[in-house]
């Protein structure tokens, strides 16, 4: 690979003019310069971009780390992190994976969304006593290097849950996330404190994956046990979105006999009939935000933790309860 030292020995000059004659520094004429250039070009010189970052202190490049790029909320958090990227004069990376995280370390960014759970809370602390400049949006930690801009979960929840109640339902299923998740582990609590306070209600945890096929093995589930009309509180719209599906096949009727509530309020949820109900926030708010926060940390700038609201979405996929209705099997 062809360096800078290679062109000053063909070039007959000191490696610092090549250096200024590369970066377009005054320091050199035009004619020293394009020579330079030229002779550049003739070896098919590439610019180290990580002996640049070093001697510069910085790469203009920001990195968020995802645990997988599935789903449609994603696109739209990515959306709102480059808009807010570009119009700073940053690049935007989006890394997955354990061999990914030494991105940080080695300095190949400038800093770090963080929405993936293979980073332990202890790896990121540990990153931000070194001094990296760090945005999570999954998890609560506290250090000066490290900023949260998290989703109001509880209140999600909340808000569906209580809605199911004040709907008359008085048997709820819950499809969880993964175990590991922090937004499933925080919607969690809130259900649990809702059920709490309605116990002539009675309450069914599903275990689920935050995606389709979690959705229809709880659809599985329901309908083993079916003998009248039920509500389900899917974490997420992925797995309700799976659960119409699979009822789709059968004669359960969304609305009727089993009265539906997600989480995320995905763009194809806007389009199922009967319309799902959900809780809404804006991921491309949320994205931008992020990366705003990620901007100012790293500027020195002093920031506050920041949460991103929710609200409740009604759809004909909840209906009033506990009216009982017949479900005609074959």
């Amino acid at each position: 690979m062809t360096s800078i030292k290679d062109i000053a020995k063909r070039a007959g000059v000191s490696i610092s003019t090549v250096s200024y004659a590369l970066n377009g520094s005054s320091k050199v004429t035009d004619e020293t310069r394009s020579r330079i250039l030229h002779i550049a070009n003739e070896l098919n010189y590439i610019p180290n971009a990580a002996a640049r970052t070093l001697k510069k202190k910085e790469s203009r490049i920001l990195g968020v780390f995802l645990t997988d790029f599935k789903g449609d909320v994603y696109g739209e958090l990515l959306d709102g992190m480059k808009e807010i990227c570009n119009s700073q004069g940053y690049d935007l990376i989006v890394c997955s994976g354990e061999q990914s995280h030494r991105m940080l370390p080695e300095r190949m960014i400038d800093g770090a969304v963080i929405l993936d759970h293979t980073f332990s809370s202890e790896e990121l602390l540990k990153h931000a006593q070194r001094n990296h400049k760090i945005v999570v949006l999954d998890r609560e930690l506290e250090h000066p290097n490290i900023n949260q801009v998290l989703l109001d979960n509880k209140a999600g929840a909340t808000l569906a849950t209580e809605y199911l109640v004040e709907q008359g339902h008085k048997k709820i299923y819950v499809v969880t996330g993964p175990d590991d998740s922090f937004d499933s582990i925080q919607r969690m609590k809130a259900v649990n404190l809702v059920a709490s306070r309605a116990d002539d209600v009675e309450w069914i945890d599903l275990p689920g994956d935050f995606k389709k096929s979690g959705g229809e093995r709880a659809a599985e589930r329901i309908i083993q046990e079916y003998t009248e009309p039920v509500a389900v509180f899917c974490l997420n719209d992925e797995m309700a979105i799976g659960l119409c599906n699979r009822l789709a096949d059968t004669d359960f009727i969304i609305g009727e006999h089993v009265h539906l509530i997600g989480f995320d309020n995905i763009e194809l949820s806007r389009y199922m009939q009967p319309r799902l109900a959900t809780i809404d926030y804006s991921k491309r708010k949320w994205g931008a935000l992020a990366a705003e926060q990620l901007i100012k940390i790293i500027s020195g700038e002093a920031v506050e933790h920041e949460r991103i609201y929710v609200t409740l979405v009604h759809g004909a996929s909840v209906g009033r309860g506990p009216k009982r209705s017949k479900l005609h099997t074959n």
